[in-house]
């Protein structure tokens, strides 16, 4: 069975240039972890959800926020692990002071017995594509590039 994700690359117009909204996975294996290691907010679906409708479900659930507004797909991309993510770009500045993650039980620390609750995503933020590029999973790199040449594209 083929696995899939679907999320939204939020971006905002700024002075300085565009912004993209990532978000860094919450748990005891991310919290070391800085560059490489941020995604857009995305989640799996299963095969009767809509993957535009799983998009919007899993940005609400990891960022705390439901968005609405005129969406365009990017290209969908295969990650290294083989999962196919679909994304959406959409242009929406969201204050994130309100920002808050479902979480998910894990076994913490492992074979103790012992069961912790963890938030999908620990932390939200906005970057410029430069820190960006740095900050996210490489297989989500593509998205970044593809939404920079859609953002080049409006300004002629």
């Amino acid at each position: 069975m083929r696995r899939e994700s679907a999320g939204l690359l939020l971006y905002r117009r700024i002075a300085g240039g565009p912004e993209v909204l990532l978000i860094h996975p919450g748990g005891p294996f991310w919290a070391k972890k800085d560059d490489g290691a941020w995604s857009i907010p995305k989640g799996e679906f299963g095969g009767d959800e809509e993957p535009l409708s799983a998009a919007l479900r899993e940005f609400e659930e990891e960022v705390g926020l439901r968005v609405s507004g005129p969406m365009i797909p990017l290209t969908p991309r295969k990650q290294p692990s083989g999962k196919i993510v679909h994304a959406w770009a959409m242009e929406k500045d969201v204050d994130l002071s309100a920002f808050k993650s479902n979480s998910f039980a894990l076994e913490w620390p492992p074979r103790s017995g012992k069961f912790r609750n963890f938030p999908e995503a620990d932390r939200a933020a906005w970057f410029d594509l430069a820190t960006a590029r740095r900050k996210i999973l490489k297989g989500q790199a593509g998205f970044l590039d593809e939404l920079e040449r859609m953002i080049a594209g409006d300004q002629q």
